[in-house]
Parts: C-alpha cells; structure tokens; sequence
C-alpha cells in the first residue's frame, strides 16, 4: 500500500512527532511505501494567496503545491500527525488543507451537492491535547473532528481511525509511553503487510 504521512509539529523530541514516527517506522518496517511531508521542517507556507491575476478557482494548478497534489493522489492511506492547538489543528496543518485540498483536484459541486474527487482512499487522525477527555466529548467540536468530517469526507476520504491522547499535561511518562507503544499496532491493524 502507498501512505502518505503528513505531520505538523515543530519539535521532533515531541509527543506528537513521536507518535508519527513510530506511525511511519511501523509502516516501513511492513514493506508499504511511504511518503511523509513534515510541515514545520519544510518551512511550508500555510498563507492561501489569491487576487486578480492568481483566482482562487486555479489553486488546482498552482505549481508550489503540486507535490503535494501529487503524493495525495498517489496515496492510498493518509496519516495525519498534529496536536490539537486552541481547539483545532495548528495553523500550518489549516494552511495546507487551504493551499492544497483546492476545488477541481480534491472536490467539485454538482448543483449544491459536493462531488469527492478522492474517494477510495483512507485515512488515520492522530492527535493529542492538553483537554480533559470529558470535557471534550461533551463540550468542545473540533478535536481532529473538523479534518475527519469537513474536509477528508467532504473529499471522498474515509477516516478509518482517530487515536487521540487527551490532558496530556496530566499524564505521566509511563502513560505516554503506553500510548506511543500502541501506536505501531494500530499502524499494523489498518493495512495488510506488504509480500
């Protein structure tokens, strides 16, 4: 299988980076191939541009993202590895979904109805945050929810999995290290191993 892995966390020694590396460590080690774009490490510009001479309706075509494009079209699994930041995925992760998830390459509309241009692939949401577990499910509506419902299902991508590791400022070593150990079995769990 082809994974696309895209992580967006500035410290590489983080709980964050961590689990994506353990992700894409588990991945390689049962023979997918992989590809991974670290935002943060390739300075990426999250700022969407559009004016009168660059239209918004032409971001399908724009040459900076179209490696981006190109490995989300040759994907056939995509992992996302981000922190939640006040309530929703870090600035630099929104910028990318702006500049690259653009109408014409990931969705159109037939009528008010939006068409997918992605379907058939899937994906795993890996997040953590600072939030009790409660509070969140009963209060708060993002969480990595807005990723899996207004943008990868809006684009025919079906989120196969969310692992999330809640109040992490109220865990202890320990309880990181349990949950970054279960993460090369959930990795495993998700794609058949390679031949």
């Amino acid at each position: 299988m082809k994974v696309y892995m895209i992580v967006a966390y500035p410290n590489h020694n983080g709980l964050s980076y961590n689990a994506f590396e353990s992700a894409r460590q588990e991945f390689e080690r049962a023979r997918h191939e992989v590809r991974v774009t670290d935002l943060y490490a390739e300075g990426f510009d999250p700022v969407l541009r559009f004016d009168d001479e660059h239209k918004r309706r032409d971001l399908q075509f724009d040459d900076s993202t179209a490696p981006y494009r190109d490995n989300i079209t040759w994907a056939d699994h995509l992992v996302f590895a981000f922190p939640i930041w006040w309530g929703g995925m870090p600035a630099i992760l929104k910028g990318f979904v702006d500049r690259v998830f653009s109408k014409g390459f990931a969705y159109d509309y037939k009528g008010v109805m939006p068409i997918g241009h992605l379907t058939g692939k899937t994906a795993w949401i890996i997040t953590t945050h600072d939030t009790p577990a409660f509070y969140v499910k009963l209060f708060e509506q993002d969480y990595g929810k807005v990723l899996d419902r207004q943008v990868l299902k809006f684009c025919g991508i079906k989120t196969i999995r969310r692992t999330t590791l809640p109040y992490t400022r109220h865990t202890t070593a320990a309880q990181r290290e349990q949950w970054l150990a279960s993460i090369p079995a959930i990795a495993k769990g998700q794609l058949p191993v390679q031949p």
